[in-house]
């Protein structure tokens, strides 16, 4: 079982006595990045800023490697690194010689571990260049390689891909699931994009008016659904939807060339097998399964996503 490095205990803010966090209890383990999703106004951000200490909390704690932010900042939060969208960085300096001043700040940081995290984050060839010549994605793996420069055991990104196009989303996704693999970081990624949530995190928490509604692994979240839509290329067509129609209970209609309907796995061979023995022509199957979006809607309803 892997190491617990951050946990949420009984975790609640309110402001001019309104509950806007209303009690979290949660923990985060080395090594698996960890999705933090939530509609509009549900407390995401509130959370992660109680989570590093920038926002006070009204009861409850936050430990990190058995430190508590409430009690002992300072040896809880040098575990801790983190960026918040855009990293600034200083436009005029090269990628390294930035590296090199944010390394001054913080004891013990050698020119090796400056080595270590620009390979970490694929920019050895570009390190010697200015800031000012990087995309959008160099400059957010600039800031991922500059949050890691002191070892943090948790790594905190709110919105890492926000304004990437899809190349850049892609390159942050690799090296967030290089990082937590490589460096046996526990990875906090705050984002609005679902699909991109579903590839790169290992669990995820759903907030909704400042409660925890779920807690659980991908893999589970999106494959818990017994009934899946399935769509079958079939000829003739109109006899395949009868057919179809006396085996499931569910909806049945016709689209295109292909019949819609949503059934169980256990119960898909059993239909295929009646429209075989009804003489029709079966050109595809095609399962659509469940997304992370699904998942997330059914929970929280069709509100806003932050």
């Amino acid at each position: 079982m892997a190491e617990t490095i951050m946990e949420l205990k009984g975790l609640k803010k309110s402001i001019k006595n309104k509950p806007i966090i209303k009690g979290l209890d949660f923990t985060i383990r080395s090594g698996e990045v960890f999705g933090f999703l939530g509609p509009n106004g549900a407390g995401k951000t509130t959370t992660i800023r109680m989570m590093v200490g920038l926002m006070r909390m009204t009861e409850g704690d936050v430990i990190i490697k058995g430190h508590s932010i409430k009690s002992n900042y300072k040896e809880a939060i040098k575990h801790v690194g983190a960026i918040v969208e855009n990293p600034e960085m200083y436009p005029f300096m090269s990628g390294r010689k930035n590296l090199v001043h944010y390394s001054r700040m913080m004891p013990g940081i050698t020119k090796e571990r400056i080595d270590d995290v620009v390979r970490l984050v694929g920019l050895e060839k570009r390190q010697k260049d200015k800031v000012s010549k990087y995309s959008l994605g160099m400059r957010q793996r600039l800031g991922i390689a500059q949050a890691l420069l002191h070892n943090p055991s948790v790594l905190i990104l709110d919105e890492p891909t926000n304004g990437l196009d899809p190349s850049g989303i892609r390159e942050i996704r690799a090296y967030i699931r290089k990082l937590a693999a490589e460096e046996d970081v526990a990875v906090i990624v705050s984002s609005h994009i679902l699909s991109e949530m579903e590839l790169m995190c290992d669990r995820i928490g759903i907030i909704k008016n400042g409660e925890l509604i779920s807690i659980q692994s991908v893999h589970d979240a999106i494959e818990e659904t017994d009934e899946k839509e399935i769509l079958i290329e079939a000829e003739p067509l109109r006899e395949a939807e009868a057919i179809i129609k006396k085996k499931t209970e569910g909806i049945v209609t016709v689209r295109g060339e292909e019949v819609m309907f949503t059934a169980t796995r256990e119960e898909l061979p059993d239909i295929i097998n009646h429209l075989v023995a009804g003489n029709i022509n079966i050109y595809g199957v095609t399962i659509t399964r469940s997304t992370l979006e699904d998942k997330f809607l059914d929970l929280i309803g069709d509100g806003a996503i932050e």
